[in-house]
């Protein structure tokens, strides 16, 4: 099935970019799109209850955000310099986005807080213009100086300041590894999640690190000339298990964001009809006409147009049914984006 990048263009308001996340975190809305009947139905989120079924396994991406934004000074100059955290590459060597970064070059030195962390740009990424920046903590590790210096790296649309970090955490969140939360599973509290196991549902967790690429709309006319970023994932051994159990017996694979389809789908195996416990780097890019080995429901918020995560829902659901939700989504003024409201796909 051949698409073309406008085929997922429309207008966002900017009056719907939510800009602080519902309170209490279960209280925002719900769409619930049936993709057998078309049908949409309007929910409040903690009713997710009512669409779960004992033996249903639940799949919660459970990375944590890193306060990856850093501002310093250049050494030499003074001049002030915002570093965002991409990626680790090895050691404290980190590839980041520098502003302003043109002049920024191989040997540069950035200074942050009173000496408490330095970073020598020890080289550029061409494709991105990225800077691979190693750093160096004046006492304790690298972590603890991003800690006691750094701020939650909300994307760019968002623009009121967080009340507490924890706002841009998911309330199951271990390992430090993101620069982006994944946002789907902002709306659990750890009371719903504990009725839902109540219930009979299983919980099981992948890690998928989300990088600032997600933000980003796809500017080629033709998707499939969209280089996909690459991002580091792991479905442990417990979960793939899970995965592959539940289908078995005939339940269903509910992944909690588009970040736990994409771990899920990079994870399964085509041969064997089951998903394989794994770790690597993925750039797995889901478009319309992809067959879905893993994933039986899909939990997810309300994405920028012309987004590869727009893409890969309209692929779980119906480029056609997506586009007619996103319109009733508007008309009914549901709440888009990173803080905004949820939509389950049954």
């Amino acid at each position: 099935m051949h698409v073309r990048t406008d085929d997922f263009d429309y207008e966002l308001p900017s009056g719907l970019i939510a800009q602080r996340p519902a309170e209490p975190r279960d209280a925002c809305r719900l769409m619930v799109v049936d993709r057998a009947s078309g049908q949409i139905d309007h929910r409040v989120f903690r009713d997710v209850l009512e669409y779960l079924h004992p033996g249903d396994v639940l799949v919660v991406n459970e990375t944590r955000v890193l306060p990856a934004r850093l501002h310093g000074a250049k050494d030499e100059t003074g001049g002030a310099v915002e570093v965002l955290l991409l990626r680790k590459e090895y050691g404290d060597t980190w590839e980041c986005l520098v502003k302003p970064g043109r002049r920024l070059k191989p040997g540069a030195r950035v200074v942050f807080g009173d000496g408490e962390l330095s970073g020598l740009v020890v080289g550029l990424v061409e494709e991105s213009g990225a800077r691979l920046i190693q750093f160096t903590a004046a006492s304790g590790t690298f972590l603890d100086a991003v800690h006691r210096l750094g701020e939650m790296p909300l994307p760019p649309y968002i623009t009121e300041p967080l009340q507490d970090p924890s706002e841009y955490q998911t309330v199951y969140a271990t390992d430090e590894h993101s620069v982006a939360a994944p946002t789907a599973g902002l709306h659990f509290t750890e009371a719903l999640l504990e009725q839902a196991q109540r219930g009979g549902v299983h919980l099981a967790t992948v890690e998928l690190d989300v990088g600032l690429d997600t933000f980003r709309p796809v500017s080629e006319g033709d998707p499939a000339d969209h280089v996909m970023h690459t991002e580091h994932y792991r479905v442990p051994e417990v979960t793939a298990r899970a995965v592959n159990d539940a289908r078995a017996r005939g339940s269903r694979v509910i992944a909690v964001g588009t970040t736990s389809v994409r771990a899920l789908e990079s994870a399964y195996n085509e041969q064997t009809g089951l998903v394989d416990a794994a770790e690597g780097a993925t750039d797995l890019f889901i478009l319309p006409g992809f067959a879905f080995g893993a994933v039986d429901v899909l939990l997810t918020n309300f994405h920028i147009p012309r987004s590869t995560l727009l893409m890969m829902v309209s692929a779980f659901a119906g480029r056609d049914l997506v586009m007619r939700a996103y319109d009733t989504a508007r008309a009914e003024r549901y709440r888009f984006l990173s803080f905004g409201d949820a939509m389950l796909i049954v």
